[in-house]
Order: C-alpha cells, then structure tokens, then sequence
C-alpha cells in the first residue's frame, strides 16, 4: 500500500463528514484513526481511545479492509459501557445497514467495535473509504455525545 494511501483518505474524508467537532487524526502505512475535540468526556483519560478507524488487518491469515468505530479503553468493562449505550441505537443500525457488526474487536477481546469488514482496498479506494468512514461517524457521533453527559 502507497505511503500516502490513507492521507487521501482523510482529505477525502473531510469533505464527507459533518460537523462534529475538531478532528484529530493519526495516519499510519496500515490505517487512519479519527476521533473528535471538544466532544470527549472530561472523565476520559485519552480521548482517542474512542475513534473512528479505516484500517488494513489480518483475518485468518487473509488482508482485509476494516472501517468503523472503535472503543479502546484499558478495562473491559469501560469497553462494554461504550457498546451498550450505544447499542439499541435504531438511527446507526438504520444508517450503517446491515453490514455493520456491534461486539468484539477483530484479534483483541477486549476492546469493542462497531464496524465492517471489506476486502483489500484497490488502489482507487480513497473516496469509497472516506464516504463510508464519514457514514460511520455522522451515524454514531450524536449519539456517542449525547450518552457521554448521561
């Protein structure tokens, strides 16, 4: 994968997103992690430790594409919180579809997602990933802010 593969991703990215804040990024050969200012709990020790991720993974030995929301925190438990407050949500599971999976992170149990798993992108996959990034997070940010002041 090109170096600058995942930098077209988040400026393609910008354009597609609402507004739901300041977005930080992190950019790697394998993946693009988002996440949101001010929109994080003062509770929080990490902000980024709830993001939204475009990123290549191994499933079985085989290279795929995951996009979704990530919940990433040190104990279980705070992981598990994130998802069941989130969970249930009709607008995301309406918005994302079908493909879109609440539960276990891919290859780490203790953390937990929301999200779908893609074949390797092709070279020209820049904007088809940012839009369904975007998707992602105009369907799961409202919410995720509005259950952080509950």
């Amino acid at each position: 994968m090109d170096r600058t593969f995942f930098e077209h991703v988040l400026d393609a990215f910008e354009g597609f997103v609402d507004d739901h804040g300041e977005i930080r990024s992190s950019r790697h050969r394998r993946g693009l992690k988002v996440w949101f200012e001010p929109a994080q709990h003062p509770a929080r020790e990490n902000p980024a430790r709830e993001h939204y991720e475009a990123q290549l993974i191994r499933i079985d030995g085989d290279a795929a594409l995951e996009i979704g929301f990530h919940a990433e925190h040190r104990d279980v438990a705070d992981n598990q919180a994130v998802l069941d407050r989130l969970d249930g949500a009709p607008s995301w599971q309406r918005a994302l579809g079908p493909d879109a999976v609440a539960g276990v992170f891919l290859g780490a149990d203790r953390w937990r997602r929301i999200s779908e798993v893609w074949e390797p992108p092709d070279p020209d996959a820049p904007i088809e990933i940012a839009a369904r990034l975007a998707d992602y997070v105009n369907a799961i940010e409202p919410r995720r802010r509005a259950t952080l002041t509950t």
